[in-house]
């Protein structure tokens, strides 16, 4: 049976490739609670048992994905330090599936990766962006940090470039994430479903069970991402929702103020 989400649109074809699409056009893909559920349950979903051979990760409307939903980030700012925690635990879980999913994954991005839309493609095996597109850690404008996307930003570009874009929030293009290794490649928009047709195409040739394991044995040997690292980050983004400047630098941005560092 193919499952239904209140956020996502799930699609397979018969060659076992599945297109999981991030589905709220209207927040700009904003992961909200509800998608951070969703990706999580499809992620456990899927492997090589299950006939997929590979995942392809999209957006649906103007952009991939905007990051965190603004209305749950000011949740937790108005929760006790026990509800962040477990929200910012739902969020690590989420990223952590999908960087463990044994299964090839094929970002498609389009419009505006921000935050945690960086995070979603930092965890892709591969990702493929149009030559419009904008990205940005954007955490640090409204007092925030990049904190449970950190370990997978670290991973995908080293901490000398992360350095770089986590700090000052800037915006960047295609051809920079590219240099950043965020991105594989970039094309025109119209070319995007056909590039994408193309990095998916070598693993309709390799058998599934040796590309989990080939994935596996990628990351024992990459950055240490275990319990401890994601349940530092968790406390990390507790924390900084606790703080002056998120309170302070969210309610300026709903307000559509500048806050008093800009």
């Amino acid at each position: 049976m193919t499952p239904v989400y209140e956020t996502l649109l799930f699609e397979t074809d018969s060659r076992g490739v599945v297109t999981i699409t991030l589905n709220r056009p209207d927040k700009r893909n904003a992961l909200s609670a509800a998608m951070i559920r969703d990706l999580t349950d499809v992620a456990g979903r899927l492997g090589p048992e299950t006939g997929a051979r590979a995942v392809v990760l999209a957006g649906s409307g103007a952009v991939f994905c905007a990051g965190g939903d603004l209305g749950w980030m000011q949740d937790q700012i108005a929760a006790v330090r026990a509800v962040r925690m477990a929200a910012a635990r739902d969020l690590a879980r989420m990223f952590n599936v999908w960087n463990r999913l044994p299964l090839p994954v094929i970002g498609r991005l389009h419009g505006g990766a921000y935050g945690g839309g960086v995070g979603l493609a930092c965890i892709c095996d591969t990702a493929i962006g149009t030559s419009d597109l904008r990205l940005g850690l954007t955490e640090t404008r409204l007092g925030l940090i990049p904190a449970t996307i950190g370990p997978y930003v670290v991973a995908r570009m080293g901490e000398g470039a992360a350095r770089q874009i986590f700090l000052s929030s800037r915006i960047f293009d295609a051809l920079e994430a590219v240099r950043l290794g965020i991105l594989s490649k970039t094309c025109e928009p119209a070319d995007l479903d056909a590039a994408i047709a193309e990095a998916v195409e070598p693993y309709l040739h390799v058998a599934p069970h040796a590309v989990a394991s080939a994935k596996a044995l990628v990351r024992s040997l990459g950055p240490k991402i275990d319990d401890a690292v994601i349940e530092d980050t968790i406390r990390r983004l507790a924390d900084t929702w606790e703080g002056e400047e998120a309170a302070h630098g969210i309610a300026r941005f709903l307000s559509k103020e500048p806050p008093r560092w800009a």
